[in-house]
């Protein structure tokens, strides 16, 4: 399994060595533990001091993030622009925030769901390739050896450079196997609980989103008048979170404010004006 896109480099096959005979990945594992005293790679003290020393600060919450922006935008704009829609048909308070309710209960299982499948086909899939790869390191061990000078080549490492390398890793399979997964591959090995973490944060987060642009008429039983404090609450609600979308996903929180509140600016104001139009 080589990467399509990458260029051919001439591989010094010479490094590699033969196959003697094929061990289970079992085998190979407990093989490497048994020489883990002997091979095992360890830092010298001063770079070690060094590595201790270093902290590094690095937003690593991504797909919790993630999940929570497609829960609270969609949860901010869908039921917004279903209570303007309805407000525009000249639906009373309790309508609207009868139909809202039952938006926001049908679409935070939607939500969450559709975030379970996605995460739960993520992980079948670094299974299989997972499976696979493991089964072509047992089988055609030299094949795999020279992927791995293929990929590090690709670096401008030398064949002389890369060949402990690649010999290292043939002594430790588990890592050899990490190693294929992540760099000729691509795939990072998914959180096993990702799937309901994902359902959770995206059904909550389209809840708490979803709620906002309802409270006014929880509270003002004209719907012409909850509608005009639903706009202005769920716009500035819109424009924080856009804001604080921007800053933790490292863009500009200004801009991406901005186009967040149009955003939903422009579905309310879609959804008031139809209403309006097939009313009348």
């Amino acid at each position: 399994m080589l990467i399509a896109t990458a260029p051919k480099v001439r591989v010094n096959k010479a490094l590699f060595g033969s196959k003697d005979h094929i061990l289970t990945f079992t085998e190979q594992k407990q093989r490497c533990k048994m020489g883990d005293h002997e091979n095992g790679i360890r830092l010298e003290p001063e770079r070690q001091k060094l590595l201790n020393e270093h902290s590094e600060k690095h937003f690593t919450a991504g797909e919790i993030v993630r999940d929570i922006i497609i829960g609270v935008s969609d949860g901010l704009t869908v039921p917004f622009a279903l209570a303007a829609g309805l407000s525009g048909a000249n639906a009373t308070s309790s309508i609207v925030l009868t139909a809202g309710i039952a938006e926001v209960a049908a679409g935070a299982i939607s939500m969450g769901l559709g975030g379970y499948l996605a995460a739960k086909s993520e992980s079948d899939h670094y299974k299989r390739e997972l499976k696979r790869e493991q089964e072509e390191i047992i089988t055609v061990p030299d094949t795999e050896a020279a992927e791995v000078a293929e990929i590090l080549a690709q670096y401008g490492i030398e064949a002389h450079e890369y060949g402990p390398v690649v010999s290292a890793l043939r002594k430790n399979p588990q890592a050899w196997l990490d190693f294929m997964m992540k760099f000729e591959l691509g795939l990072e090995k998914p959180d096993p609980r990702r799937a309901l973490h994902s359902a959770m944060t995206i059904a909550i987060a389209y809840i708490l989103g979803g709620i906002v642009p309802l409270i006014p008429y929880m509270f003002i039983p004209n719907a012409a008048e909850a509608v005009v404090i639903s706009v202005v609450v769920t716009l500035f609600a819109l424009l924080v979170f856009g804001y604080a979308k921007g800053y933790f996903t490292g863009n500009r929180p200004f801009r991406s404010a901005f186009e967040t509140t149009l955003i939903g600016a422009i579905a309310s104001a879609a959804a008031f004006g139809l209403a309006k139009a097939f009313h009348t």
